[in-house]
C-alpha cells in the first residue's frame, strides 16, 4: 500500500516535490479508469480479424490481402450463360415432363409468373435426350457432350432460384446480389475483400461476347458504391483483346512515364483529405495499371507460345468454337498469373433466350462453349489449378417447362441450374431438385444470396463480414440474406 501511496505522491508534486494538489486513492482510481479501458480495448482490437473486412489502404487498394480464413478458392471464373439457358433441356431431366407434353400444366402446379403469358400452354418435352455421365452417373443432356465428361469434377445445383422475370433485373440479381442498378458486383466485392497477387494486371476481368453486350449493360460488372478502382475491366477476343495498349511509335517509354507521373501528381494535388477513395483515385491508380499493363499484358494475351493440343483442347482450330475458345483460354492465362476474377459472357444481346425454336438456339450457342468451357477445367487440371480455382456456369434464369408458340420457351426465374467446380467444391453430386415439370425450385432451394454466400465462401470470405460502409449502413453482397451451401463444400 506504501508503495501505490508513493506513486500517488509523485505523479501529484510540482518541480519543487511540493503537492500541487491533494488526490485520493478514490479519485485516483477514478480517473485512472479510462486507461484501464483503452488497454482492455487494446487487447480487444488486437485479436480482432482485420484482414479482408479492413478497407484496403489507399495507396494501392488492389494490394493481396488475407482472407477471412483459410479458402480452396484463390482465384474465380464465371463463364455467364447470358440469356437464360434451359435448365429442362441441358441439366435437369424431368420424366413426367416428357408424359406429359402437349398437355396444359396439371392445375396442382398453382399459379405462377410469366413474362409473355403462356401458363396455359401446353408443355414441351426436352429437346435432346438425357444419359448418365461419370462414376457419379450424373444425367446431362445430349446438348453437352464435352461438359458430360467432367460430371465427376461438377457439383451441379438444380434448385437454383431468383426474383425476377425479365433479363435486365435477373442479370443484376445473380452479378450484384439485387435486381435494382446500380450496386456492386460479384467480382468487385470478391477483390475488393481479397485484392490481386499481379499489380500488373486487372484484378477483375470481363470479357463480354464480341456479338453483343449482356441486357443490362456493364452495371452488371461495375464496382456501384465501392471505389471505382474494383469495377470489371474489359478485354476482348481476337486480335486486340486490350485496346490501345500499344505505345505510338515516336513515343518512349521515358516520356510516356514522366507524363504518367505529371498528370498523377497534378491529380493527387486535386485530392482533399477526404477523397481517398474517390473517382480521382481510381483514375491515378488506373494510369499506374495501364503503364504497367503495356509491359506485361501483351504476354498474357500472347497464345503464339501455347502448344498446338493446347490451342485444339479450346477449339482454336474449329470456326465454331474459336471465338469463345480464344477468350477461354485468355482467361487461364490471366487465372495462373494472379488475376483474382474473371468473367466470361457467352451469348449476344439475346443470347440464350430460347422463345421460339429453343432446340436451334441451344444447338448453336452448346456447339460454340461446350468444347472450350470442358477444354478450361481439362487444361486447369492438368495444370494443377483446379483445385485452387472455381469456376462457375449458369445463367440468370432458367426457362419454362411450356411452350411458347410451338417450339420455344420462355422466361423461368422459379426454378433453374448452375453448376461448380474446383475451388473447394464437392464434385460428382447433384444438389436441390425442380418438381416434377421443372417449374419450381421445389428441394435444397438456393437463392442467388446462397450462391454469393458459397462463392465467397470458397474464397475464404465470410459473406456477413464483408461489408462497406454506405449511406450510414453496412452494405454487403448478400444483403441481410445468404446461407452457404455446406452440402457443396468438399
Amino acid at each position: 500500500m506504501s508503495n501505490e501511496l508513493s506513486f500517488v505522491r509523485s505523479r501529484c508534486t510540482g518541480p519543487s516535490g511540493f503537492a500541487t494538489r491533494p488526490v485520493s486513492r478514490r479519485s485516483f482510481l477514478r480517473r485512472a479508469g479510462g486507461g484501464f479501458g483503452a488497454l482492455a480495448l487494446a487487447s480487444m482490437l488486437s485479436q480482432r480479424d482485420l484482414s479482408a473486412s479492413e478497407a484496403p489502404t489507399p495507396a494501392n487498394p488492389l494490394a493481396p490481402r488475407l482472407p477471412h480464413f483459410a479458402g480452396k478458392a484463390e482465384r474465380v471464373v464465371f463463364l455467364f450463360m447470358s440469356g437464360g439457358p434451359s435448365h429442362v433441356d441441358l441439366f435437369d431431366p424431368k420424366p413426367e415432363l416428357i408424359r406429359l407434353a402437349g398437355q396444359p400444366i396439371p392445375e396442382s402446379f398453382g399459379s405462377f409468373k410469366t413474362r409473355r403469358a403462356v401458363a396455359k400452354n401446353k408443355l414441351l418435352p426436352p429437346c435432346r435426350p438425357f444419359a448418365r455421365h461419370g462414376q457419379c452417373g450424373m444425367e446431362i443432356s445430349s446438348f453437352l457432350p464435352h461438359i458430360a465428361g467432367h460430371a465427376d469434377d461438377i457439383c451441379l445445383l438444380r434448385g437454383c432460384y431468383g426474383d425476377s422475370v425479365t433479363h435486365p433485373e435477373s442479370v443484376y440479381l445473380m452479378n450484384t446480389g439485387s435486381i435494382l442498378m446500380g450496386k456492386p458486383s460479384l467480382g468487385a466485392w470478391a477483390t475488393y475483400g481479397l485484392g490481386t497477387e499481379n499489380q500488373n494486371m486487372p484484378a477483375f476481368v470481363v470479357m463480354p461476347d464480341p456479338s453483343g453486350w449482356v441486357k443490362g449493360g456493364a452495371p452488371a460488372w461495375g464496382n456501384g458504391f465501392l471505389p471505382a478502382t474494383y469495377q470489371g475491366t474489359i478485354l476482348r477476343g481476337g486480335k486486340q483483346p486490350i485496346l490501345n495498349l500499344n505505345t505510338p511509335n515516336d513515343v518512349s517509354p521515358q516520356q510516356q512515364l514522366a507524363t504518367v507521373n505529371l498528370i498523377n501528381q497534378l491529380n493527387r494535388e486535386s485530392l482533399s483529405p477526404d477523397e481517398e477513395s474517390s473517382e480521382l483515385t481510381a483514375r491515378i491508380s488506373a494510369y499506374e495499371l495501364a503503364f504497367r499493363m503495356q509491359s506485361h499484358a501483351p504476354e498474357v494475351v500472347d497464345i503464339s507460345q501455347e502448344t498446338e493440343a493446347t490451342k485444339s483442347l479450346y477449339g482454336l482450330d474449329n470456326k465454331t468454337t474459336a471465338e469463345f475458345g480464344l477468350r477461354c483460354l485468355f482467361a487461364r492465362r490471366m487465372l495462373e498469373r494472379g488475376v483474382r476474377f474473371v468473367e466470361l459472357y457467352c451469348g449476344d444481346t439475346n443470347g440464350w433466350d430460347g422463345h421460339s425454336d429453343v432446340d436451334g438456339n441451344h444447338s448453336m450457342l452448346c456447339a460454340q462453349s461446350d468444347l472450350p468451357v470442358a477444354g478450361l477445367l481439362k487444361d486447369l487440371k492438368s495444370r494443377g489449378l483446379l483445385d485452387s480455382t472455381l469456376v462457375i456456369w449458369g445463367g440468370e434464369f432458367g426457362r419454362m417447362p411450356m411452350s411458347e408458340g410451338s417450339n420455344g420457351r420462355d422466361h423461368n426465374p422459379h426454378g433453374f441450374s448452375m453448376w461448380f467446380a474446383g475451388g473447394g467444391v464437392k464434385g460428382g453430386q447433384v444438389i436441390g431438385a425442380t418438381d416434377d415439370v421443372g417449374l419450381r425450385a421445389v428441394e435444397d432451394r438456393m437463392h442467388a444470396h446462397d450462391i454469393h454466400a458459397t462463392i465467397l465462401h470458397l474464397m475464404g470470405l465470410d459473406h456477413t463480414r464483408l461489408t462497406f460502409r454506405h449511406n450510414g449502413r453496412n452494405e454487403r453482397l448478400t444483403d441481410v440474406a445468404g446461407t452457404v451451401i455446406r452440402k457443396a463444400l468438399a
